[in-house]
C-alpha cells in the first residue's frame, strides 16, 4: 500500500482504469488478494500509480493510472489478475463497473 491516498501521476495526458463496486458479506480472502492485486498492478509495465477507497456500506473504488492502452490490456489479461476477476465474480462483488478513459487534464490543490 502506498503512504499516501494520491497517485503521484505525470502531467497528462495518461489513462484512467475506474472500478466502482458493491462487496458482499464477509471477506472470504479478499483482503489478501486487493493487497496482492494492488502491489502486482503497481509492478505492471506502465502503471504509474492506484487510489483506491471503500465505505462501511460496501461501496468502493479504485482508479488506477496506466501509461497507455496497451499496458491496461496487458494488465488485464495478467494471469494472476484474471483469476482475481473470476474470485470477484464468484465471490466478492454484488455489482461492479469498469470504465477507461483518457485524462486530458489534471489539476488540484497542493497538500499544506
Amino acid at each position: 500500500m502506498t503512504t499516501t491516498p494520491f497517485a503521484q501521476t505525470p502531467q497528462p495526458p495518461y489513462y484512467i482504469v475506474a472500478f466502482s463496486s458493491v462487496r458482499t458479506q464477509g471477506d472470504h480472502g479478499y483482503g489478501n488478494m486487493a493487497t496482492e492485486m494492488e502491489e502486482l498492478a503497481l509492478r505492471q509495465a506502465g502503471c504509474i500509480g492506484i487510489e483506491s477507497v471503500r465505505g462501511a456500506d460496501g461501496f468502493g473504488i479504485t482508479n488506477a493510472y496506466w501509461t497507455d492502452e496497451q499496458s491496461i490490456i496487458a494488465w488485464k489479461n495478467n494471469v494472476r489478475h484474471l483469476a482475481a476477476q473470476r474470485l470477484g465474480r464468484e465471490r466478492w462483488y454484488e455489482h461492479y463497473q469498469v470504465r477507461v478513459g483518457l485524462i486530458e487534464r489534471a489539476y488540484g490543490s497542493d497538500p499544506e
